[in-house]
């Protein structure tokens, strides 16, 4: 079922985008019935929305790919497993650490990931630098701290809640995940990356196990880079252009007035925050200034909440989640990191 619905939606949603592009070309509004359904300003408001979200994704998602190729090409299993701790709680520390040396956006991660796990990564370091990887990393720590220069206590916790959550998952994913994740894939873990080993000898050809000149090999390489990059580029593609449809159709929705009614009821004001951050669907780098415009509505307990659950868990990297990851494996995902942010906000409101 859920291939038919992207069958389908997949060419509605690109003429729905053209339409829609030509529409801003020439700065007309929609004829007819479907212009009294919708008022000028808020078709606007979703025309800039729409774009707003793809222009700031659409880099990562380039970067992500990119990234995710060259491992494929250049970086070999042997590789992968030997820098790789095999400590479990090693293992887990070291993907909750990564994002410092590789700083992608939560748009760009998920291929990377999926990569990674079937260069022989074991899964659950995959899943902890998912999470982590997004908020624990240099450039989202700059931003924040710069969002909020006059508390600066928020950036540190952000930092901190989002390092421990990703842990605590990762730890229960090393505890109790037996099989890979991915989808279409349902065997053993070791299983997995036995076959992939022998799906990725064609690349080790290019590598050097063959006559090529050096001229040859790297236009072999350069080749299968680009590739790999161009088919992993289209197929993330489509759910980031599907989920920014949708996200902006719910941001253009919502009556900013109405927060303040949600910012009085203390416990339900930090599930709000996150609904809110997983709907808006913002990039990691620039959340903070969204959040820090909240500061005089919110508590900092429900603007953390938000901070984090965010780059964790939003609408348009979970569609692509479920693009990659067993449909079982994406819900548990979601329900441990809203049970964890939603206690360790509440926690962290307390001691700071």
């Amino acid at each position: 079922m859920r291939q038919s619905i992207f069958r389908y939606a997949t060419p509605a949603l690109a003429t729905g985008c053209l339409i829609m592009i030509v529409l801003i070309a020439t700065n007309r509004e929609l004829p007819g019935v479907i212009t009294s359904i919708f008022q000028t300003a808020n078709l606007q408001s979703f025309k800039i929305l729409f774009i707003s979200i793809i222009l700031e994704a659409f880099p990562f998602i380039l970067l992500g790919v990119l990234f995710s190729s060259l491992l494929q090409v250049f970086v070999t299993d042997e590789m992968i497993r030997k820098f790789t701790p095999r400590n479990r709680i090693a293992g887990v520390l070291f993907g909750g650490l990564l994002g410092i040396v590789f700083p992608l956006c939560e748009c760009g991660m998920i291929p990377v990931i999926r990569r990674l796990i079937r260069k022989g990564m074991p899964s659950y370091i995959g899943i902890v630098y998912l999470l982590a990887g997004p908020i624990v990393n240099p450039i989202v720590y700059t931003s924040t701290f710069t969002a909020f220069r006059t508390t600066p206590q928020m950036a540190y916790s952000r930092m901190a809640l989002a390092f421990v959550i990703a842990i605590i998952v990762g730890l229960l994913f090393a505890k109790f995940l037996k099989s890979s994740p991915l989808r279409g894939d349902h065997h053993q873990l070791q299983t997995n990356n036995a076959a992939h080993n022998t799906l990725h000898t064609p690349f080790q050809m290019i590598s050097g196990q063959t006559k090529e000149t050096p001229t040859g090999k790297i236009r072999g390489r350069a080749s299968a880079t680009l590739g790999h990059a161009s088919d992993e580029f289209f197929e993330m593609g489509k759910y980031l252009i599907f989920g920014a449809f949708l996200t902006a159709v719910i941001q253009t929705a919502i009556d900013r007035s109405t927060l303040v009614h949600f910012a009085d009821q203390p416990m339900f004001s930090y599930i709000f925050m996150m609904i809110f951050a997983f709907i808006l669907s913002i990039c990691s780098t620039s959340d903070a200034f969204i959040a820090a415009s909240f500061s005089g509505i919110f508590q900092q307990g429900p603007l953390l909440a938000f901070l984090v659950f965010g780059p964790m868990i939003d609408f348009k990297n979970t569609l692509m989640l479920l693009s990659t990851f067993r449909i079982k494996i994406v819900l548990i995902l979601i329900a441990l990191t809203a049970i964890l942010t939603f206690a360790g906000a509440l926690l962290m409101e307390v001691l700071l």
